[in-house]
């Protein structure tokens, strides 16, 4: 492809996945998230890499402008370091998730490029959240690409952002993470404040 013709390439597909992503699989999600905040429940988010960052900024936007008591293992630097140092890289998560007292009033939000794939050693950490959390009976959420890993496959609303080129899965997974959430966060079953612009 000519160096020229990538930019509209992305955008190109950038379009055709927001025409393809599966909105009723949104709507339905919101509706799932109105309901653990109705029984005050909480959501925690679970990422690595640029997903780790989506996780972070979801957190305070689902407690800014929709009240709904949100968390993070990434948030705390000092915890999570000292969990990975300690016990490992694949159950930083989940120690965290049992100091937290996850219920089965609550919910795992996971931003996941590939949805984390125990066979292949791929995001372990999130698939033994994923296994706790049905331990526990929370909720699991999800908003991943690829066929969606074991996040789609035990998740209860999990949005897969389809694959336009599978060259770009990466960055545009992670920009329609952000694209979903703000979606969820400005729906008027969820927002109860408004933005300051």
């Amino acid at each position: 492809m000519e160096k020229n013709k990538f930019t509209e390439h992305f955008f190109n597909n950038t379009l055709k996945i927001s025409k393809s992503i599966n909105k009723d699989e949104i709507e339905k999600l919101a509706v799932s998230i109105s309901k653990i905040k109705k029984n005050k429940g909480r959501i925690f988010f679970i990422g690595v890499g640029g997903s780790a960052a989506n996780a972070s900024h979801a957190v305070n936007d689902f407690r800014k402008l929709c009240e709904i008591e949100c968390y993070t293992p990434i948030d705390n630097i000092s915890e999570l370091t000292a969990r990975v140092n300690d016990e490992g890289w694949n159950s930083s998560f989940i120690t965290w998730l049992k100091v937290s007292n996850l219920s089965n009033k609550d919910a795992i939000f996971i931003f996941s490029v590939g949805g984390g794939n125990i066979k292949k050693n791929v995001s372990v950490n999130i698939v033994k959240s994923i296994n706790y959390a049905k331990k526990v009976k929370a909720k699991i959420f999800g908003v991943v690409g690829r066929d969606g890993g074991e996040t789609k496959k035990y998740g209860d609303n999990v949005i897969v952002v389809p694959t336009a080129d599978k060259f770009l899965v990466t960055p545009q997974t992670e920009s329609f993470q952000a694209v979903v959430w703000h979606c969820l966060v400005s729906h008027p079953l969820l927002q109860t404040k408004k933005t300051k612009w």
